[in-house]
């Protein structure tokens, strides 16, 4: 076998052919970056608009319970009708209280 001793030439090959390596992976890093940041930000979207569907989700499923209540609980439908219209049986005294008034001084 002929070992032919290049010295320094297949050092620097090898030096050179690393760092081509290097920067094409850096490259591809950098070509990717702005991606990795734009899903990064669609997926905090994504989150927040979850959160938003369950809160709207359960407001849903109450407002259906108050529905299903009026609609087939005779006492649910005494009781708002008592506090909303200030109806009441005969023989008892409705009494409403009224929000204090402030007394908002005189600015000069």
């Amino acid at each position: 076998m002929n070992d032919v001793n290049l010295g320094i030439w297949s050092k620097l090959t090898k030096v050179v052919v690393g760092l081509l390596l290097v920067a094409g992976f850096l490259s591809i890093g950098a070509w990717y970056l702005p991606l990795i940041h734009e899903n990064e930000r669609m997926r905090a979207d994504i989150d927040r608009l979850n959160a938003l569907v369950q809160a709207e989700q359960e407001k849903t499923r109450q407002l259906q319970a108050e529905i299903d209540a009026l609609q087939n609980d005779p006492k649910t439908v005494e009781r708002l009708a008592r506090e909303k219209l200030g109806y009441a049986k005969p023989g008892e005294t409705v009494i409403h209280f009224e929000p204090p008034t402030t007394n908002n001084p005189v600015s000069p």
